[in-house]
């Protein structure tokens, strides 16, 4: 079974970290920061490992936020907040073409590589609207 782990950071403004990706020969698609596991970490550290790569930013895992599984992939989605760093792509794989804070409204518009996370990342938006109204 493959696995990995997804960075989920929403700013200040309520705008989500998403980066395009795809090899040259696809179209590029919008997904969350994400990754393989390599041996010996936990997915929190591949969480975080995959957020450095592909961003350049330094994170702290907040919590665990969703489990996708289909019995092949299992990918975990942490909630992950910004200790450091500046936006640059550093993918050692090539595969990482922009980096981009996306609103609510955005999403819902773009190609993403992953389609069936569309509920998920929205549900984040409600739920940090949410809070900040308490």
């Amino acid at each position: 079974m493959w696995r990995g782990a997804a960075a989920v950071c929403l700013d200040e403004e309520d705008r989500l970290l998403m980066v395009l990706q795809g090899t040259p020969e696809e179209e590029k698609k919008w997904a969350v920061p994400s990754g393989g596991k390599e041996a010996g970490e936990t997915f929190e550290t591949c969480c975080l490992r995959e957020l450095k790569e592909e961003t350049g930013y330094e994170g702290k895992v907040v919590r665990p936020l969703f489990v996708k599984s289909d019995g092949a992939v299992e990918v975990r989605y942490f909630e992950v907040v910004m200790t450091g760093g500046r936006m640059e792509v550093r993918d050692p794989d090539g595969l990482i073409h922009e980096i981009a804070w996306k609103a609510a409204a955005e999403i819902s518009n773009l190609a993403l590589s992953f389609p069936e996370d569309l509920p998920f990342l929205l549900s984040l938006f409600e739920e940090s609207a949410s809070s900040q109204t308490r």
